[in-house]
């Protein structure tokens, strides 16, 4: 079996305006200051990632982790490059994604199950699993624009988690909710791991990131920096921290 990731020489280029009304463009135009700037979010990142890995990403804030995840998720698309996946990808991107606010966890269980690619037959097959999982029961006929961001997590992850995915795509909404839960899902990825899913985890806590997976990917500034064991990438990102937090003291950063 070939790789469930590939991503080939991939760049994305956002434009940060800086100026919204007309008079700050007046302004700006007046000083000689450019009214936009170009920044690289990506910079010709390449990445294969084989059945059954679960990989740790990592990185300061701005180092391009959640554009990629985007990128391999399908949400965003490249403006050089590739990005091919194979297989069923359920992607855990930001906290309720999928889930729609004015419906209630019952009608949204059916409804993002599925948006990551369920038929209904198998939505009913494990729809018991996925309540009993989410540990929402009592409030899934409520709207979810009523549920705490922990209960959004809870039911997105276990609908998620059910779907079989071939590639798992996790950023940071781990970080939500009890710590019993969190251990739930982390018990789930290894599972999934063990059934030889791919995953990409995005997460700031690093001792975790390295107990769980055995491959790190580091980023700094749109670039990867290493790939290799995760206990090394976390090595790395603690450096990465030490240093910003250094030039901040220091008035430099």
């Amino acid at each position: 079996m070939g790789p469930s990731i590939v991503v080939d020489s991939v760049s994305k280029h956002f434009t940060l305006r800086h100026a919204r009304s007309l008079k700050e463009m007046s302004v700006r135009a007046l000083r000689g200051q450019p009214l936009s700037d170009r920044f690289t979010a990506l910079d010709q990142v390449s990445l294969t990632i084989h059945p059954g890995e679960t990989v740790a990403l990592m990185g300061l804030n701005g180092s391009g982790k959640s554009t990629l995840l985007k990128m391999i998720s399908g949400v965003l698309q490249p403006d050089t490059g590739r990005v091919l996946v194979r297989g069923r990808v359920a992607g855990l991107i930001d906290v309720g994604a999928g889930l729609h606010p004015e419906l209630t966890g019952r009608e949204n269980v059916y409804l993002n199950g599925a948006i990551l690619g369920m038929s209904e037959r198998e939505i009913e097959r494990k729809f018991d699993a996925i309540v009993d999982f989410s540990g929402v029961g009592r409030f899934l006929d409520d709207q979810v624009k009523f549920y705490s961001s922990g209960m959004f997590m809870r039911l997105a992850f276990s609908i998620a988690a059910h779907t079989e995915p071939d590639v798992f795509l996790i950023d940071e909404v781990l970080a939500v909710g009890d710590p019993p839960f969190r251990e739930k899902c982390l018990a789930r990825i290894r599972e999934l791991r063990g059934q030889g899913r791919a995953m990409v985890i995005v997460a700031h806590d690093i001792k975790m990131l390295s107990r769980l997976c055995d491959r790190g990917v580091m980023m700094r500034q749109g670039r990867v920096v290493f790939d290799g064991p995760a206990d090394q990438a976390g090595a790395l990102w603690r450096e990465d921290r030490q240093d910003r937090q250094a030039r901040i003291v220091a008035g430099n950063g």
